[in-house]
């Protein structure tokens, strides 16, 4: 007699190619009945269009067969409708990509992403982050992962990356990859090339946001994530100051670009003002004032959070425990606003707007 159990612990030695997990926890296998000498079930799939649909047939049919050499296993086949909308994705388990996007460097676009990254973790959601500033690689430092290794696994013929765990969230970073000291000398295709790889051969486990560091500007890497996979939306890093308010502008005005058509969530004003520690209620707004709102006002969405220039925070970031997970509500506060503030924005633009689509950029 077949036991049933037996069917499923078999199962759960073949693994989903997108995630790393095994078809049972991905939750892929349903309708499993066992009568007689016959084993059915349906195999659910992103799309039914998915490369490793063979693969995964036979290695259901080996794995029980090996325990049950005689019986007749019979797979069916049926796409994910949940995830019907995103079928073109590489990772279609991920329901949403924000890219963290600013005009120029240095203002602080790195730390925003980590603190959102965790504060959106914080709030309950599963959360990833990639790093794809391949030149200026700084998250590996704040998450206190330098000398890091991502593990490289064959999964059905083809080699498999899997991102670094830090406080919970999985993180790809070229910075796992070249040793600190090391220049990072590559040209346009090759830099397209690393970000794909970063969506394509990574096991993402199952997300509802990966957020997406990206360099400052308007440049490859930016045109590759915009080709590579459908981006929910934008958020836009700037100072108050004029000149980065200008700068910004411009990394906002490519993804409101027809051909790439990606929503801005919102804008984050980053060192709004100057609080010493010591005087906690002062506020000194030595980049000026205003150009978080102006930016916004611009760009049509909201402002996001505004995050105070405080020592903590650099320090916090530096050391490798970002601001987020310090105790003082100074440090960690505003981010947690921005964090509530990302969902809120981002539930509203999945309710008001079609899912992006990949971009096909001429």
């Amino acid at each position: 007699m077949i036991d049933n159990n037996k069917i499923v612990a078999a199962l759960r030695k073949v693994m989903d190619p997108n995630t790393g997990q095994d078809i049972i926890q991905a939750r892929m296998i349903q309708d499993l009945k066992v009568t007689d000498d016959n084993v059915s079930f349906t195999l659910v799939l992103p799309s039914l269009n998915n490369p490793h649909k063979s693969d995964l047939n036979f290695a259901c049919q080996r794995v029980i067969q090996d325990i049950y050499p005689s019986v007749n296993v019979d797979v069916h086949m049926k796409a994910n409708t949940a995830q019907s909308q995103q079928s073109t994705s590489p990772i279609s388990h991920v329901k949403n990509i924000i890219a963290v996007a600013s005009g120029k460097g240095g203002v602080g676009k790195s730390t925003v992403s980590v603190n959102l990254a965790l504060g959106l973790k914080k709030l309950g959601a599963k959360v990833g982050l990639i790093d794809a500033d391949l030149y200026g690689p700084s998250i590996p430092t704040m998450f206190g992962l330098q000398g890091e290794r991502p593990k490289v696994q064959d999964v059905y013929g083809k080699p498999k990356i899997y991102p670094i765990e830090a406080y919970g969230i999985p993180v790809m970073s070229i910075g796992f990859i070249i040793e600190p000291e090391q220049a990072v000398v590559l040209r346009g295709p090759r830099l397209g090339g690393i970000i794909k790889q970063f969506f394509n051969d990574t096991m993402w486990p199952p997300l509802d946001y990966l957020i997406v560091d990206l360099p400052p500007g308007t440049g490859d890497i930016q045109l590759t994530l915009v080709q590579t996979v459908p981006v929910t939306g934008a958020v836009i890093v700037t100072t108050p100051q004029e000149v980065a308010v200008a700068d910004a502008i411009k990394a906002m005005s490519m993804f409101q670009l027809p051909s790439v058509n990606v929503p801005i969530l919102g804008v984050v004003e980053n060192m709004s003002w100057f609080t010493p520690k010591e005087l906690p209620n002062n506020k000194y707004h030595i980049f000026g004032e205003g150009g978080g709102k102006k930016l916004a006002k611009m760009s049509k969405s909201v402002l996001l959070g505004q995050i105070p220039l405080v020592q903590g925070i650099r320090e916090a970031g530096d050391n490798g425990k970002p601001a987020l997970l310090q105790d003082d509500t100074l440090l960690s506060g505003p981010f947690v606003k921005v964090a509530e503030n990302t969902i809120r924005e981002t539930a509203i633009r999945n309710e008001t707007r079609e899912p992006t689509k990949i971009i096909q950029v001429k």
